[in-house]
């Protein structure tokens, strides 16, 4: 067996793991439950499709798609920011997100809508 060979069996194999992820990527994006599931699931997306454009930059021998790959790379780095951004301002709670994924600690819930003054000795 050449080097062509593996190099040829190897590209192939890399492309159908990729396409296999980029299909469960994409159940993940659809079934959500949650706002930020969706958003890591596109962050995931950019992922995969960079790997898929370097392996198919590898197979054709054609070195103009890892410049694609760096474009994209940088576009989905600005996309996540902005989601993420998007995110925080529209302040997830647990009424807002039906109680589905809530990350708050049951402490911070219980203290929810409460000001809550502390001197320096911890009374209240």
């Amino acid at each position: 067996m050449n080097a062509a060979a593996i190099l040829s069996y190897s590209t192939s194999f890399a492309l159908i793991a990729l396409s296999l992820g980029l299909l469960l990527t994409v159940l993940r994006i659809l079934r959500g439950p949650t706002l930020p599931d969706r958003v890591l699931s596109l962050d995931m997306l950019v992922a995969i499709a960079i790997g898929l454009i370097a392996v198919l930059a590898i197979k054709s021998g054609f070195n103009l798609y890892i410049d694609i790959a760096i474009a994209l790379g940088l576009v989905g780095f600005l996309a996540t920011v902005a989601f993420a951004r998007f995110i925080l301002a529209r302040g997830l709670s647990p009424e807002k997100d039906k109680g589905r994924g809530s990350t708050l600690p049951t402490a911070q819930k219980a203290k929810r809508g409460k000001l809550v003054h502390r001197n320096r000795k911890g009374a209240r």
